[in-house]
């Protein structure tokens, strides 16, 4: 069975502090990633709420409307809160305000700031002694304004159990490593997958993204176009100029995994989408995904999602 389905032990809840003119694509980087590993997994690995401090609606910089579950109450609680201003921040930072964030400080395991939330976390006290982040635009602004705190130029950074994030697109990196954590590399590599996001590899704990070789996503690109006929290790190291011990070392340390296992996880999602979307027989599938027999391809598609194709098949 895989780490990451050994690892979703639990559902996390994930809460998300929203106000007025709150950033939407921060906002979707932050729960599109949860949503898709949720469906990867075929689990809810991930259960989310959105709140504010009062209970009311807010709108975003771009005029969405979001109907809030609750208002953050002292009976909150969960794994992780998301604070998530944007605009006008600085006046949001009012005495009610950071009593509730210094109240659910402990209420969760861990608060995050999002875009210019580590401001709010910071006026709140949340950060001091911590190294910490905030949107680009307003960090030497930051570091004037809380000398106590190590102002960084990174896309994101996790100290203890306090996280900052600089914005919009970094928001998905963060994410991203946050399932790589929970649930192993491959799941986080297959959400990169769906979103077509795969220039980066967010790292922990609290590091700026490590690039991607150029080989390593030649070589999954390769892996994808050659799913029904799959190359052997040492004909995809031979495409790609390299030595097969090179193309190991790559994956192992920009994917976490090998080049093997990547190729079979590859095959087996493209097995599990053909049984979820069509009505083809479990036989062509097989053919199609690269297997030499229908069991051969069932013993490890059962083992890769708990379930048989058929099985899979009728729940859907």
């Amino acid at each position: 069975m895989p780490d990451w389905i050994k690892n979703a032990t639990k559902c996390r809840q994930i809460d998300i502090l929203l106000f007025e003119r709150f950033s939407n694509h921060c906002l979707a980087n932050t729960v599109e990633p949860l949503r898709a590993a949720n469906e990867l997994a075929a689990r809810r690995l991930y259960n989310w709420r959105y709140l504010t401090l009062d209970g009311r609606s807010v709108t975003s910089s771009s005029g969405l409307l979001v109907e809030p579950d609750a208002a953050l109450r002292n009976d909150c609680r969960g794994d992780l809160l998301f604070v998530l201003p944007s605009y006008g921040f600085r006046d949001l930072a009012t005495p009610s305000c950071l009593a509730a964030l210094r109240a659910a400080s402990a209420q969760y395991e861990t608060l995050a700031g999002l875009d210019t939330g580590g401001w709010l976390l910071a006026e709140a006290g949340l950060l001091s002694g911590r190294r910490a982040t905030v949107h680009w635009h307003e960090l030497d602004a930051f570091a004037e304004r809380f000398p106590d705190i190590e102002a960084v130029r990174e896309r994101f950074v996790i100290d203890g159990d306090r996280i900052t994030c600089g914005g919009a697109s970094a928001a998905f990196d963060l994410i991203g490593g946050l399932i790589a954590r929970h649930h192993g590399e491959a799941l986080r590599l297959e959400v990169s997958f769906m979103f077509m996001h795969g220039g980066t590899v967010a790292r922990m704990p609290d590091r700026a993204p490590v690039p991607r070789s150029a080989m390593v996503q030649r070589a999954i690109g390769m892996m994808r176009e050659n799913l029904e006929e799959p190359l052997s290790l040492a004909v995809l190291a031979r495409r790609l100029g390299q030595t097969q011990r090179r193309l190991e070392q790559a994956f192992r340390r920009d994917v976490g995994a090998t080049p093997r296992t990547v190729y079979r996880r590859l095959r087996l999602l493209a097995a599990r989408k053909l049984v979820e979307e069509t009505n083809l027989p479990v036989a062509e599938i097989t053919v199609r995904c690269g297997y030499a027999d229908p069991s051969a391809m069932t013993r490890a598609f059962s083992t890769e999602f708990g379930l048989t194709p058929r099985a899979l098949r009728t729940t859907a």
